[in-house]
């Protein structure tokens, strides 16, 4: 039985889950397999089917296990972490994770803006774009869905290139004479569709992050919109926010 000690100021269920995502970590369980039931679990550590219970919550809350039903807890892939602090492309992120980064080109056409990609690209809705479909992997594993509009005049140019190998912001800044000077971002949590799940593997209607970003150049020109769509299930966004200062306060005077 794992030593758990019933006198420490570390509640029952907080061991449990620290021993367990150490086994999770050190790769006593590694992802995809199974853990082991409740009724096992309670014998090796000594405690209530209620802390095992717990213990497991916790561990689903935090991504790295997931129970299927009628077959038991499964121990998943750990999630790709991801900093909202620069303005950078997948495969620069993946580079930098130590993960392997490709891509694969599903779709590219040049075809009459919609009302929203004309907004974002500050253009005419109508005035001819190039979009460009693509799926971004990670190790093998398909981690997003992304979709590209650039101005016609870049963007034929962009695609005389392969887009398999070759990343559009590279590009853009290398070889075409276009830095990336700053970013609009947002960010919301949505359902795939079905086109977003087929691309990338998934159920319809499992969670995704939905990215929308512009990326501007000189002169404050947007020259590259994207609706960037992450699979919830193999990737985290984290950020660190300042605090603002606030205004000396206003002396009042008698």
């Amino acid at each position: 039985m794992e030593r758990i000690d019933p006198h420490s100021a570390l509640p029952l269920y907080a061991q449990v889950e620290a021993a367990l995502a150490a086994g999770l970590a050190n790769g006593t369980y590694p992802p995809g397999s199974l853990l082991p039931n409740e009724p096992a679990l309670i014998r090796q550590y000594g405690v209530s089917r209620t802390t095992i219970r717990q213990t497991i919550q916790n561990l689903i809350r935090r991504g790295l296990v997931e129970i299927r039903r009628g077959k038991g807890t499964f121990v998943l892939e750990p999630k790709i972490t991801q900093e909202l602090t620069e303005l950078t492309g997948f495969v620069e992120d993946m580079r930098t994770l130590g993960h392997r980064p490709s891509a694969r080109v599903l779709d590219r056409q040049i075809l009459p803006s919609s009302a929203e990609v004309a907004r974002h690209l500050a253009i005419e809705t109508g005035t001819q774009v190039v979009r460009i479909q693509r799926v971004r992997l990670a190790n093998e594993v398909p981690m997003s869905f992304d979709e590209t509009y650039l101005p016609r005049e870049i963007g034929e140019k962009v695609l005389e290139n392969d887009l398999e190998t070759e990343p559009i912001f590279t590009l853009l800044e290398e070889k075409y004479n276009t830095p990336l000077i700053e970013a609009d971002y947002q960010l919301e949590a949505v359902s795939a569709d079905s086109k977003v799940a087929r691309a990338l593997g998934i159920s319809a209607g499992s969670p995704i992050f939905l990215i929308e970003r512009t990326s501007f150049t000189e002169g404050n020109r947007p020259v590259d919109y994207e609706r960037l769509h992450y699979r919830g299930d193999q990737v985290r966004f984290t950020t660190r926010l300042a605090r603002r200062a606030k205004a000396p306060g206003r002396i009042v005077r008698p």
